[in-house]
């Protein structure tokens, strides 16, 4: 038995609190609303975020940030793309002894362009930190509390931590692999959104499986280019934070970023969208990080500069579609891995 804490409520990290608590772990689940956490402890349940979900009995909540730091030898960080530096901050000034930490969010900082990997390692003093663990891949929350087959990766430069993850997380219905290309599990967790948002707008729209399989396709390849470009191996996309995750992404109703695309498609403002959705949409903030990476990386990422366009510059949907159909003619090459840049 392993003690661990894991910060932020919402539906992910209630997720990852019931695998490690059906585990036979002493978990302690942060949520930033007391009320949260008394209904996590009482009526073991978390109806705001996974209704109709029975919580382990084990599993244990709390609103105070500094019971829960130091009740962990390891701490997952399960909290939105914006949040990172904030809640990291605050992590730091209440830890005594180094740990080891995991993170669960995926996305890419606006502006300085950091996977959150590097953000945390930023934002806690080195002699708090043992290392840090990438824990991504195909997941929905509602499936792994429901206990449906989940295969997901831990990454890391330290492969003992990554294995140490492992071993935390391994069970009947949950099953990790380990990998030591950081870079391409971020960028691949990240950027996955950005299709998604597409794959929605695409069935918004009323188009069909056709334009959705050539979404998928030349999105993975969109991906690739600029992971390759950042340092990534290319066989991390073919896996599950890379193909894997975007399959699961774009195609399932459960996937919150698909949600707000097909509510896109069908007319309706981002303002309208954001505020329906009651929920942190990681693709719109990683369509600004991944637009100015292409710029950056100097790569042809068609894909994501039509959904940034629809996003931030008002193009409505349909003439975006209509300007990627309408592109100057090109040969199809086995790109997926960023061997070319169109």
């Amino acid at each position: 038995m392993k003690k661990v804490s894991i910060i932020g409520a919402g539906s992910w990290g209630t997720a990852i609190a019931f695998v490690l608590a059906e585990n036979g772990h002493d978990c302690l689940l942060w949520a930033r609303r007391s009320e949260q956490a008394e209904e996590i402890n009482t009526a073991h349940t978390n109806q705001s975020y996974l209704p109709g979900a029975t919580l382990p009995g084990n599993l244990r909540a709390t609103s105070n940030l500094r019971e829960a730091v130091g009740h962990g030898e390891t701490i997952i960080v399960a909290v939105p793309t914006k949040a990172i530096r904030p809640i990291c901050q605050q992590i730091n000034e209440l830890l005594a002894e180094p740990k080891l930490f995991v993170h669960v969010s995926k996305g890419i900082e606006p502006d300085t362009h950091k996977c959150i990997s590097e953000m945390i390692e930023e934002e806690i003093d080195e002699k708090n930190c043992r290392a840090v663990v990438v824990l991504s891949g195909p997941s929905h929350a509602e499936e792994v509390v429901g206990r449906q087959p989940t295969t997901v990766t831990a990454a890391s430069t330290n492969e003992e931590a990554a294995k140490e993850i492992q071993d935390l997380f391994m069970s009947q219905y949950f099953r990790v692999y380990t990998n030591t290309d950081v870079v391409g599990v971020e960028i691949g967790a990240a950027l996955k959104n950005v299709i998604a948002l597409g794959a929605g707008i695409s069935d918004g729209l009323g188009y069909g499986d056709n334009a959705k399989a050539a979404l998928i396709t030349r999105g993975l390849a969109e991906i690739s280019r600029l992971g390759v470009k950042m340092g990534a191996n290319p066989l991390t996309f073919a896996g599950l934070t890379g193909l894997g995750d975007l399959i699961v992404t774009c195609t399932s109703v459960h996937s919150r970023n698909w949600k707000a695309g097909n509510m896109l498609g069908k007319g309706k403002s981002l303002d309208e969208v954001t505020e329906g959705m009651g929920m942190v949409i990681e693709g719109v903030r990683t369509t600004k990080a991944a637009h100015q990476l292409a710029q950056k990386y100097e790569v042809a990422m068609p894909l994501t500069s039509a959904l940034y366009a629809i996003l931030f510059e008002d193009v409505l949907p349909k003439h975006a579609v209509d300007q990627l159909m309408n592109r100057m003619k090109k040969q199809e090459v086995d790109d997926l891995f960023g061997t070319t840049e169109n």
